[in-house]
């Protein structure tokens, strides 16, 4: 099919004929729980559904991740919803149980739901739409995933789909929330640690030992007035710096500590590396002052079927053009069906650390839900939101494949 074949009402009308499919798939996997490493439910959930709308062929990779196929072209187009979720935090702060949901006419409430089970359900009917429709052509073929542990470590499931899987796409969207919009990139991240030790002694005559969490207290406030110097850029918006974590040893509640540690959330802007970061901190007077050890955090979890594919804390930045072909196509999809599209970024970070900050694979986003509604109590979606991102996704590799060969 061409793009000036596409009967973009008829896309709507199938995708809005998917509303009560999509809702009553996305309740399911809300009831199906699954923080990272923990998702094995949700992805034998999207299986079972992947298979009876239609999918050509479905894999269930060795880390975990499920793996759907539309299609048979040699060209590979992809949908990334990550399907693990953030814990529940203060239940107090809740007004319903989060993972049994409810929902109205509007809206499904439930652990998950904007961050971002509503991608994977609406990537899967989208997929769906393309068949229906006959749409789906001999020179693309659709893959749909459902990745594991991005809450833990994202992009560390592309890492593997990418080089284990051996699955290179010409372009991933990622169907994280963009509230209504389409991002094209967002700021980088990493973990840094930073430990300073000291001398115990007993807590009635401190002068005898070397106080190690007084020691940190110095470095605390540079890091703190660090964050107001950090590089700044244009479309991105700043780099940051903040303490996340604090710990400490000690003999006792009647000793001075030995030791203490503190987790940096480093965000990184354009322009910013994980080695410009490190020495950042590497060269704060206190850090020198007291020989303080700078690091980065190696994630080593095993995924829910039990694989451990150790990766540095790094997750690299990484923007996209207006101009990029895999973000016109997606504007053009978009402005179709539901008029003219924000273009704008993540605030927060997505696989694309992964698949396009490491690897260099086209990336670009648009999702149901918003970004903040991800990682907040009583967390909702909008069925609009799904129905749209559906008819969206649907339209898309043919006006991508039509551009490419114009």
């Amino acid at each position: 099919m061409k793009k000036q074949e596409l009967d973009f009402a008829k896309i709507k009308q199938a995708a809005e004929g998917y509303r009560a499919d999509m809702t009553r798939f996305l309740r399911d996997l809300v009831l199906a729980h699954g923080e990272s490493c923990e998702e094995k439910d949700k992805v034998y959930r999207i299986k079972e559904e992947m298979e009876k709308v239609g999918f050509d062929e479905t894999i269930v990779d060795p880390m975990g991740n499920i793996l759907g196929y539309m299609g048979k072209g040699e060209t590979v187009i992809a949908f990334d919803a990550h399907i693990d979720c953030v814990g529940i935090g203060n239940i107090e702060d809740w007004e319903f149980d989060p993972f049994e949901g409810k929902e109205d006419e509007v809206n499904i409430w439930g652990r998950g739901t904007s961050d971002q089970l509503g991608g994977i359900v609406s990537s899967v009917y989208g997929a769906k739409i393309m068949k229906d429709l006959g749409m789906l052509s001999d020179e693309y073929k659709v893959l749909v995933t459902g990745t594991v542990q991005e809450e833990d470590c994202d992009g560390l499931c592309w890492q593997y789909i990418i080089n284990e899987d051996k699955i290179r796409p010409e372009f991933v969207v990622s169907t994280e929330p963009t509230n209504g919009n389409i991002y094209r990139g967002h700021r980088g991240r990493m973990e840094i640690r930073v430990d300073v030790y000291g001398t115990a002694c007993h807590g009635s005559a401190p002068e005898r030992g070397d106080n190690a969490i007084y020691k940190m207290a110095d470095i605390l406030r540079e890091v703190r007035d660090l964050n107001d110097k950090l590089h700044y850029d244009e479309f991105l918006g700043k780099g940051t710096v903040t303490t996340s974590q604090i710990f400490y040893t000690s003999p006792s509640r009647c000793a001075v500590a030995d030791s203490c540690a503190i987790s940096l959330d480093r965000r990184l802007t354009d322009g910013e590396t994980y080695k410009s970061a490190l020495k950042e901190i590497e060269e704060l007077p206190s850090v020198k002052k007291y020989g303080a050890k700078v690091s980065m955090y190696k994630y080593e979890r095993p995924s829910w079927t039990g694989l451990v594919y150790p990766t540095d804390c790094y997750f690299p930045t990484w923007v996209r053009k207006e101009s990029d072909p895999e973000v016109v196509a997606l504007a053009e999809s978009f402005r179709g069906m539901y008029g003219e599209p924000k273009i704008d970024k993540w605030t927060f970070s997505t696989n694309g650390v992964s698949i396009m900050g490491r690897e260099g694979i086209p990336c670009v986003g648009l999702g149901p839900g918003k970004e903040e509604e991800a990682h907040a109590p009583n967390e909702k979606t909008w069925k609009d939101d799904l129905v749209k991102c559906a008819a969206i996704y649907a339209a898309l590799p043919t006006i991508y494949m039509d551009n490419k060969n114009a």
